[in-house]
């Protein structure tokens, strides 16, 4: 992830010490690095953190095989008060990228600016030493649900915490939007358009990458075209067991049975939905996109249409491999993707991506297009209506 510009055109202030870009690959600009030669095997990097007084124990993760490669909680710092040290070890040309957390990606270290700060970055040649200054760490996703008008969000969210589930291990947190118009037209019933990696949906302080997809604006600019009628947008919050519950070969089942049995009939319960295959539909990135084509083809009476955006689709001959008589058929060697829309009949199958990029390649990354959101407080942050790679 590489810095992104404020919306008024600048680059974010680093959160780290100093400057010092020695060579091609170097260090992240903001980081202080300063190189000693070593009679001995190379190469050993000293990562010294500043942080706020009162900062609980400082964790280093990145992408070494040592560091997980990135478990938020791989390695504890040393050191107690502002300072913190930590070291790691890697042959000569090794490229390293790694950030600091307080043991999980929800409270990762944050720049000056208060978004996500991008990886650190060194390329290996020699024993290094690098002094990094951090600001803050975000807070915990509770205090930002409490505050969900500070997302500057369009439109109202509803949070439901820690939902559970009898048919998957871990709860989570499910968010509702309610599209502008919600509380004042109340004979008006809407479709519903169920969403993966919930916390990336609307709000750029919980994000995983500081940018949230910015669905709000973009079901708002689909709506005043014309192009879509309004909906709700229900986000699952993605856990630890992500991996497995997007898996068709694995727990994807059990997560379809979650949201048909479980979550939808409360959804339909509690705001003015419209129902059935043609008013639902299921949308999600990378491993999302092919949670939501195994759940619009294996549960057509349910969902009626799917969104896929950079879709992780296995091989066939990996897909093979891992295949059962009960598994799903295995992924289509090509899809087309249409600008028809997201709501139709429950016979009609269609598959969705971004329309603005149809010209790139099936898995490659739609190209970003950044609008401003504005927080309550005034205070503009850089958003995105894409559905993004996580």
């Amino acid at each position: 992830m590489f810095p992104r510009r404020r919306s008024d055109g600048a680059l974010p202030r680093s959160p780290v010490l100093a400057l010092a870009l020695l060579f091609p690959g170097g260090p992240t600009p903001g980081a202080y690095a300063s190189h000693t030669e070593s009679p001995g095997q190379c190469c050993t990097v000293t990562i010294r953190v500043r942080v706020p007084e009162g900062t609980g124990t400082v964790y280093l993760a990145g992408s070494l095989p040592e560091l997980g490669p990135w478990r938020p909680d791989a390695v504890a710092l040393a050191g107690e008060g502002r300072e913190r040290t930590g070291e790691v070890t890697a042959p000569p040309g090794t490229a390293l990228e790694y950030k600091f957390t307080l043991g999980s990606w929800d409270r990762e270290a944050l720049s000056s600016a208060g978004t996500v700060a991008p990886n650190n970055r060194l390329l290996l040649h020699r024993d290094t030493l690098v002094v990094h200054e951090i600001d803050g760490f975000k807070k915990d996703p509770r205090e930002y649900i409490a505050d969900w008008r500070g997302s500057g969000v369009q439109g109202r969210l509803v949070y439901w915490p820690d939902v559970p589930s009898a048919f998957l291990g871990p709860t989570r947190h499910v968010e509702i939007w309610l599209p502008p118009g919600y509380d004042d037209a109340a004979a008006t019933r809407y479709p519903v358009l169920y969403m993966h990696d919930g916390q990336n949906l609307f709000d750029p302080r919980i994000a995983n990458t500081g940018v949230d997809w910015g669905v709000d604006e973009a079901v708002a600019r689909l709506v005043n075209r014309g192009i879509i009628p309004p909906i709700i947008v229900v986000g699952v919050w993605s856990t630890t067991a992500r991996f497995s519950e997007y898996s068709p070969w694995h727990d994807a089942p059990k997560y379809g049975r979650f949201l048909i049995e479980e979550l939808m009939p409360r959804v339909n319960a509690t705001f003015r939905t419209l129902t059935g295959p043609g008013n639902t539909a299921v949308m999600g990135s990378s491993m999302g996109g092919l949670l939501s084509f195994y759940l619009v083809t294996h549960h057509p009476e349910t969902f009626g249409a799917c969104g896929c955006e950079s879709t992780l689709f296995p091989s066939r001959k990996r897909s093979s491999r891992k295949s059962s008589p009960a598994s799903p058929c295995l992924p289509p060697r090509i899809l087309l993707p249409t600008s028809s829309g997201t709501f139709g009949p429950a016979s009609r199958l269609r598959w969705l991506r971004d329309t603005a990029s149809t010209s790139a390649a099936w898995n490659s990354t739609p190209p970003t297009r950044p609008v401003t959101k504005r927080s309550a407080g005034g205070s503009s942050r850089r958003d995105a209506s894409k559905a993004g790679t996580s």
